[in-house]
């Protein structure tokens, strides 16, 4: 099987643990069903044993914007 997130195009997730997660929800102001969403099944977090309701993040690289953080929320695929 082909590990996915191990490919040059597939940016870096890591699971936040509840205390990263509250104080993203409490910094951006909002609520964890505010956050965009991303499947349980999703190729890029498989290995990261996610759970339904955990916030991943997202860190990608650009050449115009450098290094660029996102936050998605693991919802049942």
């Amino acid at each position: 099987m082909i590990e996915v997130s191990q490919h040059q195009l597939v940016p870096k997730h890591e699971i936040l643990t509840k205390q990263e997660r509250e104080e993203i929800l409490n910094r951006l102001g909002i609520t964890l069903n505010e956050l965009p969403k991303m499947f349980s099944n999703d190729p890029a977090i498989r290995g990261l044993n996610s759970k339904v309701g955990d916030v991943v993040k997202i860190t990608r690289m650009s050449i115009t914007a450098g290094e660029t953080v996102y936050y998605r929320t693991v919802i049942q695929a």
